[in-house]
């Protein structure tokens, strides 16, 4: 068996080729600007809503959770800490990265799948309009400048989640919290962590664009590129996120 032309090499190839059209097509002109805005809108402000209340939750739960056991070890005073570097470091940052992976993956697999089905993006190229330009490079660019900012809302709501959930069954303030928080933090947790998440948002940007923009077989196919976009976009969330954890490991940053 010749396992270059296995599906899932085949499928890495593909997305790999995808991947660099779209380095190709960024730096030629026009730009879309309009479009490029307009996909910063739909990816970053109406994602915000459900990136905010899993936060919200997140940090909540994760200090509720986590007293118990610092406070069997007498250690409920390390608690806003451990929180914050938790949040900061791996948390919230991945956390955001998979919702955007099931709504703005999918939602971009979808919708390009059903431009692709129903002959949309052939007229688009009959009519002189660079499909590619318009439809693939604004959504990427779009997924990675807003999964950074979502992340970055995220960790500070989060936060404040982490500060009510201290509350909760103690009593710290809020200047207390804060400064705890902060002083546990350090640039090797925050900037890693955000570097991390720019990867993330053109990992889900690029899947998504690529199984909708190549999708088949009618309607059946708009709903697995979804389906694919989603799945592939979330384990490339988690293969990144290890890639990042081992080279701030070797860097001496963890």
């Amino acid at each position: 068996m010749d396992v270059i032309n296995t599906p899932f090499f085949k499928e890495v190839g593909e997305i790999a080729r995808f991947t660099g059209r779209f380095f190709k097509q960024i730096v030629k002109p026009k730009q879309e600007y309009e479009e490029f805005i307009n996909q910063c809108f739909w990816i970053g402000y109406k994602t915000f809503t459900l990136v905010s209340i899993t936060a919200f939750i997140m940090g909540l739960v994760l200090t509720i959770q986590s007293r118990p056991t610092l406070v069997e070890f007498g250690a409920a005073s390390l608690l806003p800490s451990m929180v914050s570097v938790s949040l900061v470091r791996e948390i919230s940052p991945v956390i955001t990265a998979l919702i955007c992976a099931g709504k703005i993956g999918s939602g971009i697999g979808a919708e390009l799948g059903s431009m692709r089905v129903t002959e949309q993006i052939d007229a688009m190229e009959v009519s002189g309009t660079n499909p590619f330009k318009y439809l693939v490079v604004t959504r990427v660019m779009a997924s990675t400048l807003m999964v950074p900012i979502l992340s970055i809302l995220a960790i500070a709501i989060s936060l404040y989640g982490g500060y009510l959930g201290v509350n909760l069954k103690g009593s710290v303030s809020w200047s207390l919290y804060w400064f705890q928080a902060f002083d546990a933090l350090t640039f090797g947790d925050f900037i890693p962590s955000l570097i991390k998440t720019f990867f993330f948002g053109f990992a889900i940007g690029i899947v998504g664009c690529y199984k909708g923009y190549n999708s088949q077989k009618g309607t059946e196919g708009v709903g697995r590129s979804a389906t694919t976009a989603v799945i592939v976009a979330s384990l490339m969330v988690f293969i990144l996120d290890l890639i990042a954890v081992q080279i701030t490991d070797l860097l001496g940053l963890t």
